[in-house]
């Protein structure tokens, strides 16, 4: 039967690619969506990541139907653009919800079928949480928060045989793009650089990196004896986590600012 995979956001995009790549090698994959997927022989569950009861369902039915779980792939997320000072508190906590802490219910409830022989969990980041976005401000937010929650996991589930990593990709071209909620409320204070910024970021998630090459990067990462708490996706983002490392903060976001803002 292969290992046992459960990948949240399956039915589109990462998810999606991922599902098809490891049922390919043979593993038995289950699907976590609102919405169901399209790859047959993936067991899709209608959940909602952001409801607990939801996701305990989920993991029910797993648990009845393999006993274990060998891999847990946290993916589900989805972005909102805008000025920090502008955006709703519900559209922040919502984009939360989805993103961190529906990370962390899968996890909460995955743990329990990992522990009798051990398991891996891929927290799908993005390069934003080193590189926090102008505009993009919450969805940086959630995924530094994802990268940090990643690492206090890794040391209190290794006990277990448990391992833990977050994979940060850069610009990837997916529907995650027009999926994206807008606003430019407030560009006239901000001179006009919001749309323009967040054109900018699209169209480079355009010209970015296929789900295929992410969904082939989580196989190979999947399959590695020992992993590292952190993963960059992508040559050139790999070389910019290392400069993060190296240069200083301001200089950093200096760059990432003129990166992204036309004046």
């Amino acid at each position: 039967m292969g290992r046992i995979v459960v990948i949240t956001g399956a039915s589109g995009g990462i998810g999606n690619a991922a599902a098809k790549a490891f049922l390919q090698r043979g593993c038995t994959v289950y699907g976590l969506s609102r919405s169901a997927g399209n790859i047959e022989g993936v067991r899709y569950i209608q959940t909602d990541v952001t409801a607990e009861s939801s996701v305990r369902s989920a993991f029910e039915r797993i648990a009845s139907e393999a006993g274990s779980i060998d891999l847990l792939i946290n993916n589900a997320g989805f972005g909102i653009s805008g000025a920090a000072e502008f955006t709703e508190l519900e559209d922040a906590k919502r984009l939360f919800d989805v993103n961190f802490f529906g990370g962390f219910v899968c996890t909460k409830h995955a743990v329990p079928l990992m522990r009798r022989k051990g398991g891996r969990i891929l927290n799908v980041s993005s390069a934003a949480a080193i590189f926090s976005i102008p505009f993009q401000s919450f969805y940086s937010a959630s995924k530094s928060a994802v990268n940090s929650l990643t690492l206090a996991l890794g040391n209190e589930l290794g006990r277990f045989g448990i391992s833990v990593t977050a994979v940060m990709p850069g610009d990837v071209k997916t529907n995650f793009t027009a999926a994206r909620r807008k606003s430019v409320k407030g560009e006239d204070l901000y001179g006009g650089i919001i749309e323009k910024s967040v054109a900018k970021m699209e169209r480079d998630e355009e010209n970015g990196m296929t789900p295929e090459y992410i969904a082939e990067q989580l196989v190979k990462i999947s399959e590695k004896r020992r992993v590292k708490p952190i993963y960059a996706l992508g040559a050139q983002y790999k070389v910019f986590a290392v400069l993060s490392k190296i240069l200083p903060n301001g200089f950093i976001n200096t760059v990432v600012g003129k990166m992204y803002i036309s004046k």
